[in-house]
């Protein structure tokens, strides 16, 4: 059977016409850099996600990772916004991060994500924006909209957690550390805590779809100013990076020997650098410490899932 609608209401319910003429506006995705996340710190989302992070995502993270953390001393002194930086090698770091945190930081921060990854979707930027309060940042070229953002953001309190990598871990070695957060710290004013995240890679490895359980040491340094010129040399974001890089490399060496080793190296100019040696693939595995060669060994073809 056939239903014809009367052609008064066929009218109506008919899609309108375009003057063949007439040049059609393109279409705007509101996605990625253009993806609105100010509903995601609004009073009642706000409270819906610290309800879920401290009712489900905190305990299942504790459950998971069963997480040590030391250095918090670092950030009783700092108020008002901070930019914590730190390490990256998998999409747990974020929320292993954040769970961490003290309560007057965790309650009002924000996090970088990848714009064209996180909110390359509707779906998961919302996701996204809920579930970390993250913001969409460019991790491939120097972005004005990206930093003007953030910057707003730490202007009126909010804390930033950046991974300065751009990038998770591909072998389990560091990366160099862009200047975005770096960038951040001088324009603000605000200071930059260094965070090293030990054992979180063999849990959620890049590349893999399933959880490991294991156990993860989350690492706070002394919180770094960018040196001005009035103090005797100014400091541009591209050396306050590097600064940055190495206060994390600090806490990745004590957290591979021990405090008072890793700081007489760290006097004498010897700290391990994070990225690891410039060597082929197979020497830069060999030379992972034991605690990150779990996830090293290959896995066959058939239960690797694109990540």
């Amino acid at each position: 059977m056939s239903l014809r609608l009367p052609s008064a209401l066929d009218r109506i319910l008919r899609p309108p016409s375009w003057p063949a003429n007439l040049e059609r506006m393109p279409r705007v995705r509101h996605v990625g850099l253009h993806y609105d996340t100010e509903w995601s710190r609004k009073p009642a989302a706000r409270a819906a996600r610290r309800a879920v992070q401290e009712g489900l995502l905190a305990p299942l993270t504790r459950l998971v990772t069963s997480p040590e953390i030391s250095g918090l001393e670092h950030l009783t002194p700092l108020e008002g916004a901070v930019i914590f930086a730190g390490n990256h090698s998998s999409h747990l770091d974020a929320g292993v991060l954040l769970s961490a945190l003290p309560e007057r930081f965790r309650r009002k921060a924000v996090v970088a994500a990848a714009a064209d990854y996180f909110f390359d979707r509707t779906w998961k930027a919302t996701l996204s924006s809920f579930l970390l309060g993250a913001i969409p940042v460019d991790r491939v070229h120097v972005n004005r909209k990206s930093a003007d953002d953030a910057a707003a953001l730490l202007a009126e309190g909010w804390s930033l957690v950046i991974f300065p990598e751009g990038g998770r871990s591909p072998d389990g070695w560091g990366q160099e550390f862009r200047g975005g957060a770096a960038y951040l710290a001088k324009r603000c004013g605000v200071p930059v805590v260094p965070v090293h995240l030990k054992g979180v890679r063999p849990i959620f490895p890049k590349g893999s779809g399933r959880l490991h359980p294991g156990h993860v040491e989350v690492r706070f340094g002394d919180a770094l100013w960018p040196e001005t010129a009035a103090e005797g040399r100014g400091e541009d974001a591209r050396r306050f990076a590097a600064r940055v890089e190495g206060a994390v490399a600090e806490l990745a060496d004590e957290a591979e020997s021990d405090w008072w080793s890793a700081r007489r190296r760290a006097a004498a100019g010897e700290t391990p650098p994070i990225r690891g040696p410039e060597a082929a693939a197979w020497r830069r595995a060999w030379a992972l410490p034991e605690s990150a060669r779990r996830d090293a060994r290959p896995r066959s073809r058939s239960r690797a899932k694109p990540w």
